[in-house]
This record gives C-alpha cells, sequence and structure tokens, in this order.
C-alpha cells in the first residue's frame, strides 16, 4: 500500500485565478526561504486519466510546478525517455484540446501552477489565439515554447500577457550575456536555466559553475531562475538547490511513469518516489 508521509506546506488558495499563480508560489517559498520543486510528466503517458491522478498526487507530495509535456512528433530537445513517453502520448491521439481539457479537470482540486512544455507547431496547430483563450479558461498558467525563438516570439508574448499567462524562456550554458540581456526580461513566472547541453535525460553528475550562470541571469531580471536538465537523485536536487530557486526533474519521473504504467495506482507508486525528491527541499 503506497503511503503519504508529507502533505505540501504551501497553502493552496482556491480563489486565485491563473494570474499570478505562479508569482504567488514563489512568493510563499521565498518567505519560507525554501526552493521550488517542478516536476515534468508527459500529458497523456500512459493516458490523461492518469495524468491528472498524477498531478493531484504531486500536490499532495510536496510538488510546487508542474510541466506538462505536450507530445510532439519530433521532440528535438528529448532524450530517449520522454520521446519514448511522447510517442506513447501520441498513440493516446493525445491534442493539444485534450490535455487543457485534463487540467479543466485537475482545477477541480488543485490549484498548483500548472505550464505547458511544449513545440511552438502544436500550438500552432491548435491556432494561437485560440490557444492563448483556451489556456487561460482552462486554468493554464504558463508555457516554455523550446523551439520558439524569443526574437521571434513577439505576437506569442503579447497575447500571453494580455491573458495573464506567463511565458517561460531558456537560457542555457552557452547563452552569451548579450543575448542573456534580450531573454531574461521577456520571461515570467521564471527563467528556466538549462544546467547541461544536449537533450533531457538522467545523468551521473550536475554540470559545474551553475553558481556563476544563475548569477548573471539574476543581473538581468528579478524574475526566479529554475534550474533543470539531467537532475535525478536527492542529492542532485539539493546540491542544485543552493543556487536556482527551484529544481526540474523530469525523465526520472517519466521512467518510473512507465514502469509503474500496469500499477492499480501508477500515481501512488511515482509519488512515493517524487516525495523522495521535494522532501530533501524541506530538509535544506
Amino acid at each position: 500500500m503506497c503511503t503519504l508521509i508529507y502533505a505540501s506546506d504551501v497553502s493552496n488558495d482556491m480563489e486565485l485565478m491563473n494570474v499570478g499563480r505562479i508569482d504567488n508560489r514563489f512568493s510563499e517559498l521565498k518567505s519560507k526561504k525554501r526552493q521550488a520543486f517542478v516536476a515534468y510528466i508527459t500529458a497523456g503517458d500512459p493516458t490523461l486519466d492518469v495524468t491528472v491522478s498524477i498531478v493531484k498526487e504531486f500536490d499532495k507530495r510536496g510538488v510546487d510546478i508542474i510541466e506538462l509535456g505536450v507530445p510532439f512528433s519530433d521532440p528535438v530537445a528529448d532524450g530517449p525517455v520522454n520521446q519514448e513517453a511522447a510517442m506513447r502520448a501520441l498513440e493516446n491521439d493525445v491534442s493539444v484540446a485534450d490535455i487543457l481539457e485534463a487540467v479543466r479537470e485537475m482545477r477541480k482540486e488543485t490549484e498548483i501552477p500548472i505550464i505547458f512544455f511544449a513545440y511552438y507547431n502544436t500550438i500552432l496547430a491548435h491556432g494561437l489565439e485560440r490557444f492563448v483563450k483556451d489556456a487561460s479558461d482552462a486554468g493554464l498558467d504558463g508555457a516554455l515554447m523550446l523551439d520558439l525563438p524569443p526574437e521571434e516570439a513577439g505576437e506569442y508574448k503579447r497575447l500571453m500577457d494580455e491573458y495573464g499567462l506567463s511565458t517561460i524562456f531558456l537560457v542555457s550554458p552557452v547563452t552569451p550575456e548579450s543575448r542573456m540581456k534580450t531573454i531574461a526580461p521577456m520571461a515570467t513566472g521564471f527563467v528556466y536555466y538549462v544546467t547541461q547541453m544536449g537533450v533531457t535525460g538522467e545523468r551521473d553528475n550536475i554540470a559545474g559553475d551553475l553558481s556563476g550562470h544563475i548569477d548573471m541571469i539574476r543581473t538581468h531580471t528579478d524574475t526566479p531562475v529554475v534550474a533543470g536538465f539531467g537532475i535525478s537523485t536527492p542529492d542532485q536536487v539539493r546540491a542544485t538547490s543552493h543556487f536556482a530557486d527551484g529544481v526540474v526533474v523530469g525523465s526520472a519521473i517519466v521512467r518510473r511513469i512507465k514502469e509503474y504504467a500496469d500499477s492499480a495506482d501508477v500515481a501512488c507508486e511515482v509519488g512515493a518516489y517524487v516525495e523522495t525528491l521535494t522532501k530533501v527541499l524541506r530538509e535544506h
């Protein structure tokens, strides 16, 4: 039997709208002097019903923000684990509209901040303005478009701002400071710092000089900086949290979702693993 040990110590305000939900979470965490735990999962893997259950379970397990991966046929920034999860979701014919309906279902029980982790073509296929309106209506909080350069994001940024949705952008170890000056001010919700070059996936070690790169980002914005790519163990979560405002774990969670997919309670089984990571930030 799967047992819940820790509940989230960040209060949920069920009256909050999606506008400011991420900002509110970071503000609460700052007052508690702890970093955010951000969990990535692929929407629709193994099914959307399971995705809804996992998000609700993660909220109870101390996860602070959810990244919902929108399945795409050519996920070039993703490693094998996330690519395979996207393929499984696509075999279920999961669409952007389906995922937004799932978010609407989640909102019946949780106010945990939720963002999309997506490739821009999936959004264009839905229709940009339609997506932004539908996302706001469903209770989504923002999005990270992996393949949309900030320099080409004018209309997307305008619409997202208009509807109060966060626009998260990536900064990598090789992003020059001259470009950082453009990216950082455009990011709302948080800046996503990619700790490792290459694709997503578990690593034995986290990259060096996190402090230097994150400090440089902070010279150009007051928006929180969250670090991800390659983080999968409690020690790695702890080490990264010394420098960033939040820590993302993705592939390790997605791998366990696959392992427990046939379990009678996959959400609880995966939640037990996730809790070994979130509790590190409470002890920190």
